[in-house]
């Protein structure tokens, strides 16, 4: 497809707007507005919290049943798009901590959905592209 059919109005706004809205989640737009949170699913975030917990239960079993002077480390979560500046987080195994580093990411994004919005906010169009687009 040709993006300059939209400018020889071979190809409507509407429909460049649904085929943009509708990219794969690997697109190159994607990764550009999302990062790298565009390359996880939600299957993705699932198998990593899997992961997490399995790694934390296996832990505290091993915790449990060793001697005072021979406890093992514990486990490392899974890492996940936007933690690299929460590293200090990372030590903290309870289940809490993974409930404290989701409500840290959602406010993460809501902040850069925020910024970009104030940021780059086009203009406004004009009547005759209004028209177009509509009809």
């Amino acid at each position: 497809m040709d993006l300059l059919d939209w400018h020889r109005e071979r190809l409507s706004s509407r429909r460049l707007a649904v085929l943009i809205k509708h990219l794969p989640r690997d697109s190159a737009l994607n990764r550009d507005l999302h990062g790298e949170a565009a390359d996880w699913s939600v299957t993705d975030h699932l198998l990593a919290a899997a992961v997490d917990h399995l790694a934390a239960a296996n832990w505290m079993f091993a915790s449990v049943n060793s001697e005072e002077g021979d406890q093992p480390e514990p486990p490392v979560p899974v890492p996940r798009p936007g933690d690299a500046s929460e590293d200090a987080d990372t030590d903290e195994t309870e289940g809490g901590n993974e409930e404290g580093s989701r409500s840290a990411d959602l406010a993460a994004d809501e902040h850069a959905v925020g910024a970009a919005a104030n940021t780059s906010a086009p203009p406004s169009p004009s009547p005759a592209e209004l028209a177009r687009f509509f009809g």
